[in-house]
């Protein structure tokens, strides 16, 4: 017989694990229980996004819990038609029930992308780093190792996930003596400042945009774009595995890469 928790034991659990209500985030993250179902939970699924094909693949997993990073609501308030809609029916009709956690599953010391990508690359971590509002969602150390090896690292990582990783121009031979990691969307002018001021050489990202490669080159800090999804595969990962140690609940996870 397969075990069966209650939704609101599990989502409680969550939501004190990872802190939801004393992390700050962007207002569409909407951290937690998006959607629930009709209470009892016997299997569960986790995926970076909230996606018609993710429903579908937890659907035919025949889970009633989906732990997703990238929640319902990214693109903000719409009509409930066309695709949004068939997300949210199938979802309904399978009563499957959809939990989300973005900058707190981020910052987690243990169950966090940034941590968690950080182990997976054996870079030791010595402090937080990537200041967004009152917190810090990445973290930081020292190397001493050619930035190449780093490169390589997360190709390894990286690549089979479907990332095309690229980094911004740099010599031959150069050396990292202290990395950086913010994952996901983790390049921006604000993160490349902090990179300077703490003489971080090299910034590994999932993701940023155009100029941000421009102010590393001016920075002379090494860029690592090492795909946003990639970078994010890790914490539900984790979440789910926990849940699993905690309440005895069988776990997969849907790998739906988008390229970036």
């Amino acid at each position: 017989m397969c075990p069966v928790t209650l939704l609101r034991n599990l989502s409680q659990f969550l939501d004190e694990t990872l802190h939801v209500a004393d992390i700050p985030d962007y207002d569409r993250a909407l951290n937690g229980l998006h959607l629930a179902n009709t209470g009892e939970v016997h299997r569960i699924v986790a995926a970076v996004d909230f996606s018609l094909e993710t429903v579908r693949q937890a659907v035919a997993a025949k889970a009633d819990l989906l732990i997703v990073h990238h929640g319902m609501f990214w693109n903000g308030i719409q009509p409930l038609v066309g695709i949004p809609y068939e997300r949210i029916r199938l979802a309904v009709t399978h009563d499957l029930a959809v939990y989300a956690s973005h900058l707190p599953l981020d910052y987690h010391e243990t169950l966090g992308n940034n941590a968690l990508l950080a182990a997976q690359l054996d870079l030791t971590v010595d402090s937080r780093f990537g200041r967004y509002r009152s917190i810090e969602l990445g973290f930081s150390g020292i190397a001493e190792m050619l930035t190449a090896d780093v490169a390589a690292r997360i190709r390894t990582f990286a690549e089979p996930l479907g990332a095309r990783v690229v980094m911004t121009p740099h010599d031959e031979g150069r050396r990292t003596y202290r990395w950086a990691i913010v994952t996901g969307a983790g390049a921006s002018s604000d993160i490349l400042q902090e990179a300077t001021d703490r003489q971080v050489d090299t910034l590994i990202v999932g993701e940023g945009p155009h100029h941000t490669a421009v102010d590393a080159l001016e920075r002379q800090v090494v860029v690592i774009y090492a795909g946003h999804y990639a970078t994010e595969t890790l914490g539900v990962q984790a979440l789910a595995a926990e849940l699993r140690r905690i309440f005895n609940l069988p776990w997969s996870f849907i790998h739906v890469p988008t390229g970036l």
